[in-house]
């Protein structure tokens, strides 16, 4: 109002001046550039960012690699499945390094014909998040499980060192000689709860993970060799390649060697470095590459037992 008169907005016209720490156009386009590579074009940028401070690189944060594919439209859901959420629970097991806590379990692999299935037992460590033990066979059987628990605990080299064994309650986990061959081995055993589908979170997000592979064959597999091969590719990358978000972003095999501490703090280096040549662009401290040190289990023990 100008003497009792009405005027324009001038809001719109405000002079308002750009952030001293706003991204140049031609770093915004550096990070399009890299998100559009073939290496990185189907990796969200929660997996780009460790990717290149692996490679001693920085050009923004996770933060600012979403706002920019998001204002260049390109910010869309990198996979086949839908985004998901997280669900804590109360745990009784804990694991505090490799070898202490295992969770195991049985999935189908479709083949060509309907109705037929192989298949795939797999056993993870929930510490490291490292398969160390997998095999394909055209039934489910105690034999089988009971025969891959052996190969395992041999190849980790902790026979007699009290690993908890983590399963669901179907007829393999609870066969006698399954159960036989955890106490000959000495590895104690934990279940789920009874009709509680999602107690073994473990196996569960590692079959998503499996099945929902850019690689794996929507159109079903033609033998147990082609299965029993593709697995074994897929055991290699997963455990060698991918960087796991719940270990922050470093690889199984990084975690279960004891590597991941190394790698980390290289990473807090370079973001050390990266504040300090622009310190104007970091309002808070740098990004937390801190190792993992302690990951729980939520079987039914704890939650009964209250």
């Amino acid at each position: 109002m100008n003497d009792g008169e009405l005027s324009a907005d001038r809001r719109p016209l405000a002079d308002r001046p750009e952030p001293a720490n706003k991204l140049a156009e031609d770093e915004r386009q550096q990070i399009l550039i890299v998100c559009n590579e073939g290496e990185f074009a189907d990796l969200p940028p929660s997996q780009i960012v460790p990717r290149l401070a692996d490679d001693g690189i920085y050009l923004a944060s996770e933060s600012t690699f979403y706002r920019v594919l998001k204002e260049n439209n390109q910010l869309t859901h990198r996979g086949k499945d839908k985004p998901k959420g997280t669900l804590k629970k109360p745990t009784s097991h804990k694991a505090t390094g490799p070898n202490q806590v295992w969770s195991w379990d049985i999935t189908y692999c479709p083949t060509t014909v309907i109705g037929q299935h192989y298949y795939l037992y797999m056993i993870e460590d929930i510490f490291s998040r490292k398969i160390v033990g997998w095999e394909v066979h055209e039934c489910e059987s105690g034999e089988h499980a009971a025969n891959l628990l052996e190969r395992t605990v041999w190849s980790e080299k902790c026979v007699g060192q009290s690993v908890v064994l983590h399963s669901d309650n179907g007829s393999p986990m609870k066969s006698l000689t399954m159960l036989a061959k955890m106490q000959e081995l000495g590895v104690a055993g934990s279940r789920s709860r009874p009709r509680v589908s999602n107690d073994n979170p473990y196996s569960e997000s590692l079959f998503r993970t499996v099945k929902y592979c850019r690689r794996w064959p929507s159109e079903g597999f033609k033998s147990l060799e082609e299965v029993r091969q593709w697995t074994m590719e897929f055991v290699r990358w997963y455990n060698t390649e991918h960087r796991h978000s719940r270990i922050n972003f470093v690889t199984p095999e990084q975690k279960h060697e004891g590597q991941d501490t190394a790698l980390l703090k290289q990473r807090d280096e370079v973001y050390k470095l990266a504040q300090l040549n622009k310190p104007e662009r970091w309002s808070k401290e740098t990004r937390n590459w801190s190792p993992v040190t302690e990951v729980e289990l939520n079987p039914e023990n704890e939650k009964q037992a209250a």
